[in-house]
């Protein structure tokens, strides 16, 4: 009886001793053990990098969003019933202005017949896909922009041919920060570059435009007056209903030849459209892990054939066929779990660095790294079941018998 309880006691494995037999089976292959590793590893950073880029970037819109504000809408002229191009009255920034709930409002006016060139040597044709607008000294802070060097337009030099650079613009024009010394050749004469404008999120047509003063472009340029887009702010609370009706304030007469956009809505409309692309990526990636699970199956039904011989011996020593089992589902689970933790570090890794180099925040949701390695120890359990399952199915005899 002494002796049974005895061969009982010593048949029993501890949580302890189940890690220990399991990671020996895992040291004693290394190299396929990491190769294994690094198809699941592959396919959780996948996904972990996916969902922390996405995560990133969402939380650089909502800061971006937070600082320039919801409440800019932006007012152009569409056609006419017969489908011809229309345009708003000149005193449509002076009408909008009138609306209670209103707290800014300026325009811009493109001057087609005007383009603007480094230097007066520049075939006509070469435009650079530039454009000139006349501004008001009030854009700036209506559309949330800032300036890169130099000053804006002001009282003064919006009389004068003086000129503002978008980002864009001062880019393909070479001109890399504003001084007195700096012009451009615009409208058929010398104006000189007396700033140069960050990129503005919420109006990226100023990028790409050379803005000149209101006074200047009606004395130089033949301006007739009729601004082209006009920039509105209200208050947070009442974005939607100035919306509704600024375009019979602008156009009285004719409010159906009005565009009225939100400029704020084209940047959730990117992050929508982000989000969609992520999904893909997301599916990308758990195709990786599949295919990850599936190497690690591979790996614990060679190590099976290769093992028999071990197998069969602790088969005589006493150990059980659940015993067997459990060693080589401890086995898979060690082996995923090694990929998945390798996969996790690398996706935070991957992330931190591309959030820093495009500005953003970093952000890797828990969600997304416990779940990576919840999903990497439940395809080791799946992966390790049919290979502990043949394991624990030989019989002492049979084992030890295998070359």
């Amino acid at each position: 009886m002494t002796v049974s309880t005895q061969a009982t006691r010593v048949a029993r494995l501890s949580p302890r001793d189940v890690f220990r037999v399991g990671a020996g089976g895992l040291r004693t292959r290394p190299l396929r053990v990491i190769l294994s590793a690094l198809g699941i590893s592959i396919g959780i950073a996948a996904m972990v990098c996916v969902v922390g880029i996405a995560s990133s970037s969402r939380a650089s819109l909502d800061r971006q969003l937070a600082a320039l504000g919801t409440n800019l809408l932006k007012v152009t002229p569409g056609n006419t019933v017969f489908g011809d191009a229309s345009h708003l009255p000149t005193e449509a920034v002076p009408m909008i202005g009138r609306i209670d709930r209103v707290t800014s409002v300026t325009a811009t006016a493109k001057l087609t017949t005007a383009h603007v060139y480094r230097n007066d040597r520049i075939p006509a044709a070469e435009t650079g896909s530039l454009t000139v607008l006349a501004a008001r000294t009030d854009l700036l802070p209506t559309v949330g922009a800032e300036l890169a060097s130099g000053a804006w337009l002001n009282p003064a030099t919006e009389r004068y041919p003086a000129v503002v650079l978008g980002s864009t613009a001062a880019q393909r024009l070479g001109v890399g920060v504003a001084s007195a010394d700096t012009r451009v050749w615009l409208g058929g004469q010398w104006f000189t570059v007396v700033g140069v404008l960050d990129p503005v999120p919420l109006a990226p047509e100023l990028n790409y435009s050379a803005l000149i003063g209101w006074p200047e472009a009606t004395a130089q340029l033949n301006f007739n007056g009729y601004p082209t887009t006009i920039y509105t702010r209200t208050r947070d609370d009442a974005v939607a209903e100035v919306q509704s009706i600024l375009a019979k304030a602008a156009n009285p007469e004719h409010p159906n030849e009005v565009s009225v956009s939100r400029p704020s809505d084209a940047l959730v409309a990117r992050d929508a459209a982000n989000a969609t692309l992520t999904g893909l990526l997301l599916g990308l990636g758990a195709v990786a892990l599949l295919v990850g699970g599936v190497g690690v199956a591979n790996t614990m039904v060679i190590s099976v054939l290769e093992r028999r011989p071990e197998i069969g011996l602790r088969r005589s020593l006493g150990a059980t066929r659940g015993q067997i089992r459990l060693q080589f589902l401890t086995e898979s689970l060690l082996l995923s779990v090694l990929g998945g933790a390798g996969g996790v570090l690398l996706a935070i890794a991957v992330t931190t660095g591309y959030a820093a180099y495009q500005g953003w925040p970093v952000v890797v949701p828990g969600w997304a790294t416990v779940g990576g390695l919840l999903a990497t120890m439940a395809i080791g359990v799946c992966a390790g079941v049919y290979p502990a399952w043949r394991a624990a199915r030989l019989s002492p005899t049979e084992a030890l018998a295998t070359p």
